[in-house]
């Protein structure tokens, strides 16, 4: 029905994935042990790389663990000994514990790497369960960038992280998670951070030249901020956002000084028209982030300890003690 290039520079058809098959796919949930992908993945996700490679299709894989990634890029060497990538462009998503020896395998490969701040909001769970070393190099984007292998940043939103570019760019700068757990010894710069957001991410959609950088010839979108990222604290980046939104040479977002530029929300009752915003130190509701209607004898409002329980449906007083409460939105 499509095919790469179809659409227009809102909305563009740029390629297949990230789910090539359902086989080829680790989940991202660092709560839960790694999981080990079947044997039948090779057999099932052959024939769709090839079919891909073939028609010079782009195409982007799902993976979070190096595990997956080694069997994956077995399967993409085996399709190029006989069938060339010679330049298509093709990612890994997450790569949050890829190692040294496949970052180079993808390079071989001409493949990029799009990572998410999905440790920002995970971080704590992962140095559970692997532990804090392994935590520093996860995910080794110095190491990405110094092999020279196409690094672009995301947010992954909304399932697995929050949509807000500037906390993925705290972590990035920080290396701290949203709960101020310290993963990396040291951070990105801040021009390293934002440019893996503007122009590193523009590889990825084969539009480099076009976005991503403030020269002519290129894509005008831009925003004016609340504050100087370059300027403010490392902590005040989180709280960055837009007072004035600007794409296509049009106003889609204003607000402060700027309120009367401000478009009306389509349609009406979009929750954009209604919510302030994401959430930050200085909203109204900061105040009543619990609305409980009365003290909780069961667990003291110790949320992510509730959060954690594991409480079968039949045991009705545990079920009701982390489900039930009056502060169920946690």
């Amino acid at each position: 029905m499509v095919k790469p290039g179809d659409g227009n520079d809102f909305f563009r058809h740029n390629g297949a994935g990230e789910m090539l098959v359902f086989s080829a796919a680790d989940f991202e949930d660092f709560l839960e042990p790694r999981p080990d992908l079947p044997q039948s993945m090779e057999q099932e996700l052959e024939p769709v790389v090839r079919l891909l490679v073939e028609q010079r299709w782009p195409f982007r894989l799902h993976a979070t663990y190096d595990e997956s990634i080694s069997r994956m890029l077995d399967v993409f060497e085996k399709v190029d000994r006989d069938i060339p990538f010679n330049g298509l462009p093709w990612l890994f998503d997450h790569a949050e514990t890829i190692s040294p020896r496949n970052i180079e395998r993808v390079h071989a490969l001409g493949g990029g790497i799009a990572i998410q701040h999905r440790m920002a909001f995970q971080g704590e769970y992962f140095v559970d369960r692997y532990g804090q070393q392994a935590a520093e190099h996860t995910p080794p984007i110095q190491r990405m960038l110094s092999e020279g292998v196409p690094v672009g940043a995301g947010t992954d939103a909304t399932r697995v992280a929050s949509y807000n570019p500037w906390t993925a760019l705290y972590w990035l700068v920080s290396g701290r998670t949203v709960g101020g757990l310290q993963l990396h010894p040291q951070g990105l710069s801040r021009e390293t951070a934002l440019e893996l957001f503007t122009h590193g991410s523009a590889w990825f959609s084969s539009e480099q030249g076009r976005k991503g950088q403030i020269k002519v010839g290129q894509f005008a979108d831009l925003v004016a901020l609340s504050a100087d990222y370059f300027a403010v604290e490392e902590e005040q980046i989180k709280w960055l956002e837009s007072v004035l939104t600007v794409v296509g040479g049009k106003v889609v977002y204003a607000t402060g000084e700027f309120d009367k530029l401000s478009p009306p929300a389509l349609p009406d009752w979009s929750p954009v028209a209604r919510v302030e915003g994401h959430w930050k130190p200085a909203a109204p509701l900061t105040a009543q982030v619990h609305q409980c209607a009365g003290a909780c004898a069961v667990h003291a409002h110790h949320h992510e300890g509730a959060r954690l329980s594991n409480v079968p449906v039949s045991d009705y007083q545990g079920f009701w003690g982390a489900f039930g409460c009056s502060c169920f939105a946690f």
